[in-house]
């Protein structure tokens, strides 16, 4: 399948009465198994990928090393791909588009672009840029952070719902909204025309009741990724500690099960 019928593939998994769940992955294996799982689409984490690759989060990763990572996810799955571009490695539009036409190239039919602490009209410049790309069919989730880094302290709605109409304006595809207030839910679906995009967190209200709100998609973000770590720090723990223990065992997933994922 090409890069444009994956596109229109992953448009459809936003249309009216979808709801798509978005796991993050932060490589080739944990993207793999999530597909396995039943994922219809894959999104990148940026910080799990930064992290996998020795690089703290928050615009640091180097868009080559960012580039060569998105193709080994896209070379182990038969889905839709979206990378998590951040501020797109550049306060420059025209670089920020050259970024992420790297990340296109390597089959990534997607982005989340964010504002961060920036201004709404810097992210709508950069999705301007994005989206002329030539001749490529690029999916911009624009990342709305003023939930997320409290910028706007008592008109978070408000706030979200003009730079919702900005992004929009420049051609943006989908509005993601971190942190958003669960009352404010239903006012950010009705205020503004783009499907929206939630964030995982403990305070959200249950799966069918974003379904009814007409949510579209709700992505797991660096949490899966967080958990791994987790995992991890607990198992180095604990044979450090004792070396070869029967806990060392528990649970673990079958060498063969895991080498048969890439057969």
């Amino acid at each position: 399948m090409n890069s444009s019928d994956m596109t229109a593939r992953f448009a459809r998994l936003h249309d009216e009465g979808s709801f798509l769940l978005l796991p993050n992955a932060w490589d080739a294996g944990s993207a793999r198994l999530m597909r396995q799982l039943g994922a219809e689409a894959i999104a990148t984490t940026s910080a799990g990928i930064a992290w996998s690759l020795g690089y703290a989060d928050g615009d640091r990763l180097p868009p080559a090393e960012y580039a060569a990572a998105v193709r080994r996810i896209v070379r182990v799955v038969d889905c839709p791909v979206s990378a998590d571009a951040e501020g797109g490695y550049s306060d420059d539009p025209a670089q920020v588009r050259e970024n992420v036409a790297r990340l296109a190239g390597e089959g990534a039919i997607g982005v989340n672009l964010e504002d961060g602490s920036g201004t709404a009209s810097a992210l709508a410049r950069k999705i301007e840029a994005c989206k002329a790309i030539a001749g490529i069919s690029l999916w911009v989730n624009a990342r709305c952070d003023v939930y997320l880094r409290a910028l706007a302290p008592g008109r978070e709605l408000a706030e979200t719902l003009e730079r919702a109409r900005l992004y929009a304006l420049a051609g943006a595809d989908s509005l993601f909204v971190p942190g958003a207030a669960p009352a404010d839910i239903r006012a950010l679906v009705q205020g503004q025309d783009l499907p929206l995009n939630l964030l995982a967190r403990p305070n959200l209200p249950p799966l069918a009741e974003l379904q009814r709100l007409r949510v579209r998609r709700l992505s797991a973000g660096s949490t899966i990724a967080q958990q791994a770590w987790a995992m991890t720090r607990s198992q180095g723990v604990a044979f450090l500690a004792a070396g070869n223990t029967p806990a060392l065992f528990v649970g673990a997933a079958a060498y063969s099960e895991i080498n048969d994922a890439f057969g």
